[in-house]
């Protein structure tokens, strides 16, 4: 007498529901999964080029070289903008010669040239690329957005040294150039801060 197998058929059918869905979700998840690394990739990026120079990305710093030495290199300063950002920009003085370790100022120019505000933000690096993990800022106008109101004129300093351990990189060797690149792109203008009008328009300001 042949076996039934609607029993089987019945058991079969609940499990197979149970694997598709299964994989379903399995798909969701790696495609938001892969959505969200997308996403992370660009600070992430960002974060390893500042701690590793990778790119030629200069290093930020909180305080000044305390060892100079004596070897001298010459830094050489570069100026661009781009998207169409209506500006006069350019390093005030186009090099300097200083002691490897030796804190230096040096300031860069910039004109607003329409009759309208309009706000900028810098990118930059340093060449040879290599140089970026010992070029160390301690200012740099970079480190913030930058408004200018119509025909303003702004001069904007960046602070820095070149950390002496760049001699001992072998990578390095015989370099006694460093181009520092400044380049300058539009952004939208700042959001007038309204929060503060708000409050006191409905007179509870200082008010817990």
């Amino acid at each position: 007498m042949p076996a039934d197998n609607s029993q089987t058929t019945q058991v079969a059918a609940p499990k197979r529901k149970v694997s598709d869905r299964t994989i379903a979700i399995s798909c969701l998840a790696f495609f938001f999964g892969m959505v969200g690394m997308a996403f992370a990739a660009v600070p992430l990026y960002a974060m390893f080029c500042q701690v590793t120079g990778y790119g030629g990305t200069t290093q930020r710093v909180e305080q000044m070289s305390d060892t100079i030495l004596d070897k001298k290199i010459t830094i050489r300063f570069d100026a661009n903008t781009s998207g169409g950002l209506p500006w006069h920009f350019e390093p005030v003085q186009r090099e300097v010669t200083m002691n490897i370790g030796e804190t230096k100022l040096i300031k860069y120019e910039a004109k607003n040239i329409v009759e309208k505000p309009t706000a900028g933000r810098a990118s930059f690096n340093v060449t040879p690329q290599a140089a970026g993990a010992y070029f160390n800022k301690v200012e740099c106008f970079c480190f913030t957005d930058t408004v200018l109101k119509p025909g303003e004129d702004l001069e904007m300093p960046v602070v820095f040294f070149v950390d002496p351990d760049i001699v001992n990189a072998p990578e390095l060797k015989g370099v006694n150039t460093i181009t520092l690149s400044y380049t300058f792109f539009p952004i939208p203008m700042p959001a007038p801060v309204a929060a503060n009008t708000e409050v006191k328009k409905n007179g509870i300001s200082g008010q817990l």
